[in-house]
Parts: C-alpha cells; structure tokens; sequence
C-alpha cells in the first residue's frame, strides 16, 4: 500500500529516455557537470592508496563533522557541536532520519507545492501523512505563518533555496516560522542543500534562529559530488542518540571513501570560482527564457527557473514529452513537483555550459 502512494520520479524517466539520443540538450537534471575540486580528487585517491574500506562510526568520520562546524560557524555564526552532526548516504538519508525523529506513526508533515517530489514520498514510505500549502508568485513562493495556522501538522518542511523554484525564504519570514513552530510543538526541518549557490544574496540557515531545529544539506551541489552520496543532518541534542540508533539500523554508516574525500571540500577558492560559473548561466538562461516564456521570479538560488509554459500549452507532461521527442531537448515537467498549478510549469536546470545550452534554445525558439 505504501508504494502505491509514491509517486514515480518522472525527471528520471526523462534521463533515461534522453540517452536515446545523441544530441539530447539537457536541462532535466539538477547534477553539476563541474567536477569536484582537485584536492577532493587527490584525497579519494589517498584514501583508496591506504584501504580505507572499512565501517566508519555511525555519525562519520569526526575531522570531517569538525569542518563542518566549522563552516557553519564562518558562514551562518552560530556553534555547532560536532556531535550533533550525523553523516548519511546523500540528503536521501538524512531525510528519513529527521522524519523518523521528527514524526510518529502517521504524523502529519507540512510542505510547500510545488515543492521537491521526494518529501511527500520519503512521508509514504514511513507512514506519515503528507499535508501541502498551496505557494506561488502571490507569496513570493514562500510559506508563511498565516498559512501554516490553516491546516494542522507536528512538523514543517522548507527548502530555501528551493527546487524548482530558486527562491530564498526571508530572513524575516524564516525567523517567524520558527518561532511559531517552536510555540506551537512543530518540528521545523529546513532543507539547505543549496546553500553556497547563491548569487544576489545569502540564504540564512535555521540554525540562526533555533537550536531546536533539523538542518539537512550534502556535497551534491555546490561541492559538485553527486555520485558520491554523502549528505549531513543537524539533529537537536536532545535527539542525537535517537539519530545514531536510526542510522545504525538504516545504513550503518555513510560511505567511507565519500567521507574522507569530502574532507578537502570546502576549497573557498574553487567553491567562488563554481558559483560564479553558475552565476553566469542562470543570467544567461533566465534571459534567453524570458524571451520565449512568462517566468515568475528570477531564481535567486540554486541552479533552476520555475517557467511558466501557458501560451504554449496547459499539459507540463505532454510538453516535456514533445520536447524531448521532436527536438531532442529534455527538460522536467512542472507535474514532478506537485499539484498545484503545475501542469502550467516545467523546470529548466542549467547544470550544463552556455555553449550546450545555446544550441537547445537554438532549437525551441525555431520549434516554438
């Protein structure tokens, strides 16, 4: 019964019916084609030259969860214990910790539509009740306190900056969620695996505002890792032998070859010259897209524009479909990322060069 509630990651099927095709231009996926920095790669290497296969402790390897505190305190100004830090298996695992922690049998957990697909999914899976907030261009695709008070929840899930949309919540804003779910007896989680990729101004993390608060985030994105699947969650001390126990039971540990090799990820030099490039693409796309779509928001965040495809057809699916089979481009239909209005949407992601992406625009402004 639980998988017959989960939805299909449509953005996947899209990957793989686009490798059909030689000259597929891709906007579907949110992976960065930048590789990591050089000293992620020599200490990957220096970790296999010296058989460091084994099990690391279940919260990971300590220096590592000690750079992260570091960060947290250079960037955002708050102290952060190191053993409040749990190592998982990409952002995925840290998911399903904080819900584990967060929610009983059955709870209830708020998010915003559109919104990423795998919340309401990672919900099913362990029998939580997904609840949605309707967010748009009317609030800026940000949920507020006067939402929140319409519906009940025990917990309330936010990305900031989000997928699909870009957006940053305010500092304002972010800082009264919190507060009123700290009043009301809601466990607040804040997804920040974008941080770092932002471009006119910075994201705050939750951590600013309450200590009683999950924060997850992972090296996929601005540290360009993916495929090493490494995230981390901040747990509340008072949860963090709760999360030990989880993780134990779940996956052990994370990967121990992703841990050591993630030691050497925070190259600030490297880190400025990647969000700059991706500066550069999201000025470049948005322009180009804004000549040929309604586009709400200039993203302000990560690596997506949320674009509105009205003029041209009110079915997301069907249009990502024909995208990808007449001219060859792939991109991700809104309906991936919920209900609301979303068969109006679909997401382009520019993880890929401006050379690439000119030639797919080439091809959808002669298409269109």
């Amino acid at each position: 019964m639980i998988c017959k509630n989960m939805n299909s990651f449509i953005v996947m099927d899209i990957v793989r019916e686009a490798k059909k095709y030689q000259d597929a231009i891709h906007f579907e996926i949110g992976q960065p084609d930048i590789s990591p920095s050089p000293k992620v790669k020599e200490a990957l290497k220096k970790a296999v030259d010296n058989d460091l296969f084994s099990y690391t402790e279940s919260f990971g390897l300590y220096a590592l969860r000690e750079n992260i505190s570091h960060q947290y305190k250079k960037n955002y100004g708050v102290s952060i214990d190191p053993s409040r830090i749990l190592l998982t298996p990409g952002t995925s695992g840290a998911f399903l910790v904080a819900y584990a922690i967060a929610l009983k049998h059955k709870g209830r957990l708020g998010f915003s539509d559109p919104g990423y697909p795998c919340y309401k999914n990672f919900a099913h899976l362990l029998n939580i009740k997904p609840v949605s907030y309707n967010i748009g261009k009317f609030n800026e695709y940000q949920l507020r306190v006067e939402d929140i008070k319409k519906k009940s929840i025990d917990a309330l899930q936010i990305s900031s900056p989000a997928n699909p949309t870009g957006n940053i919540y305010s500092n304002k804003n972010l800082k009264e969620l919190i507060e009123y779910c700290d009043k009301n007896g809601i466990n607040f989680i804040s997804d920040e695996l974008y941080h770092g990729l932002t471009y006119e101004k910075d994201a705050n993390s939750a951590l600013e505002f309450s200590e009683n608060v999950f924060v997850i985030n992972g090296f996929s994105k601005y540290y360009c890792m993916p495929g090493l699947r490494l995230g981390w969650l901040i747990v509340p001390k008072k949860h963090i032998r709760n999360a030990e126990i989880i993780a134990q039971n779940l996956f052990i540990s994370a990967p121990t070859l992703s841990q050591y090799a993630a030691l050497e990820a925070f190259d600030e030099e490297y880190l400025k010259a990647t969000r700059e490039k991706f500066k550069q693409r999201r000025d470049y796309l948005y322009h180009e897209l804004s000549s040929i779509f309604d586009i709400d928001a200039k993203p302000q965040g990560a690596f997506y524009i949320w674009t509105n495809i009205s003029k041209y057809s009110d079915n997301s699916f069907e249009f990502s479909k024909k995208l990808l089979q007449d001219i060859h481009i792939a991109t991700t239909p809104g309906v991936d990322f919920g209900e609301n209005d979303t068969k109006k949407y679909i997401r382009f992601a520019y993880t890929r060069e401006i050379e690439h992406m000119k030639k797919g625009l080439e091809r959808l402004k002669s298409y269109l």
